[in-house]
């Protein structure tokens, strides 16, 4: 049996979801505790819970201890992965992405095609945004083999929630490829973004997402397209900004932020648009945020897979401590450039 220390690290919720996620594909038994003990309020939260629950029901497999507030949970993942159509709700606002790049790599060595459907948070602090997901990390993993599309079918914020995803997903043809990226996007050959606000037309909210963001840029010598948006279909109010570049041989980067009561539209802008261009100004072929998402399929892939890393942060540093742990894959990271020798996994 596995045992993992859900102290590790960062101590974060990427524990729970990521084990969990690769004991699933590899068979084997896990013993997960001290579930989130370094925050405040430590063991599963709801996501968490609805997180490690899909990932039982997508592999047939059995749990125990698993509820709110539980630091210490036992799986014993099934004998077989399930494709199809799916549906869970987390009932709060809990991050519906974390969600769904849970139960991704299953999908990606189901035996065929799913759709995943998922009601909660959209955009909040501390989660990928549905706008990077579906602009950054998708199409990166779509070079490694895997093909898999996110729709927002209704934004949600903090603190009703509400809102809906749907992921399609289908199986890619394994081994996944590792991913070449050694050299630095800057300077990036396309800039677009999206400013994303619900209930707020009268206040111009989307639009001065996108002015402050398109001011600030200007002063490193950029420019994006935005695509403004005004949403009438979310149970509150709430915003959201995101940014991207591309560079020239096919790699994106993104920032983003959500909208938070007393969070100006001018500052979220200008937070946005200085975590592109720092990420961009750091010699990188991916932004923060990818660093660490890549770092499971990496390990997953046949082959070394090499990328330029804005800063080795503490999800980083989880992430390859979780592949090695669980999968055996190894890894170097030499300045900001992360090789990742990948154990060619097929179910």
């Amino acid at each position: 049996m596995l045992q993992i220390d859900g102290a590790h690290g960062s101590g974060s919720g990427t524990i729970v979801r990521t084990s969990v996620a690769l004991a699933a594909l590899v068979g084997r038994p896990l013993r997960l505790v001290r579930i989130r003990a370094k925050r405040g309020k430590p063991g599963l939260r709801p996501q968490h819970l609805m997180a490690v629950r899909a990932v039982a029901e997508l592999c047939e497999g059995e749990l125990s201890g698993a509820e709110v507030g539980s630091q210490e949970i036992v799986f014993h993942p099934g004998p077989r992965l399930r494709a199809g159509q799916f549906s869970w709700d987390i009932g709060t606002a809990g991050s519906t992405t974390m969600l769904a790049l849970t139960v991704l790599p299953l999908l990606a060595f189901s035996p065929a095609p799913s759709r995943v459907r998922i009601s909660g948070g959209l955009f909040q602090d501390f989660a990928p945004s549905a706008f990077h997901t579906q602009q950054v990390l998708l199409p990166t993993l779509g070079e490694m083999g895997l093909e898999a599309k996110l729709s927002v079918v209704r934004p949600g914020y903090v603190p009703r929630g509400g809102g809906e995803i749907e992921l399609v997903a289908r199986p890619a043809h394994p081994p996944l490829r590792p991913l070449q990226r050694p050299q630095p996007v800057n300077p990036p050959q396309k800039l677009w973004g999206v400013a994303l606000s619900s209930h707020l037309r009268a206040r111009r909210v989307s639009h001065r997402l996108a002015e402050s963001c398109q001011r600030e840029l200007a002063r490193h010598g950029l420019s994006a397209n935005f695509e403004v948006v005004y949403d009438d279909t979310a149970r509150q109010p709430g915003a959201a900004l995101a940014v991207f570049a591309a560079g020239k041989r096919g790699e994106r980067l993104g920032a983003d932020r959500a909208g938070a009561p007393g969070r100006r539209a001018e500052d979220i802008g200008r937070d946005v648009a200085q975590m592109l261009v720092a990420d961009l100004s750091s010699g990188a072929s991916v932004d923060r945020f990818l660093a660490d998402q890549l770092i499971l399929y990496a390990a997953l892939a046949r082959g070394e897979t090499r990328y330029l890393i804005p800063s080795p942060t503490d999800h980083v540093q989880t992430n390859l401590w979780l592949v090695e742990e669980i999968l055996g894959a190894k890894w170097e990271l030499t300045g900001n450039l992360l090789r990742i020798e990948g154990i060619g996994f097929e179910r």
